[in-house]
């Protein structure tokens, strides 16, 4: 039983964990809803030339406005 509810656990935390937009490759950004392949693709171009600071610096990147950010600013985070 024990096993079982430290499996649970872990999963859980998996779900719930934010994700890092300096860091995270192409697929872990579109599990962020709202992010497909053409704004994950820009997410990681942008940061190639500099690394995000804060989260709002994500509205820097083309095709992420104020709405889209709103949406997922409780999913990111920069470290």
């Amino acid at each position: 039983m024990k096993k079982i509810f430290f499996i649970f656990m872990a999963f859980v935390g998996v779900l719930f964990a934010a994700v890092n937009i300096n860091t995270a490759d192409v697929d872990t950004l579109k599990s962020l809803k709202g992010i497909g392949e053409a704004k994950a693709k820009a997410i990681i171009e942008y940061r190639q030339d500099q690394n995000f600071t804060k989260i709002e610096d994500l509205k820097k990147v083309k095709g992420i406005g104020d709405k889209l950010f709103e949406g997922i600013k409780d999913q990111i985070t920069v470290e």
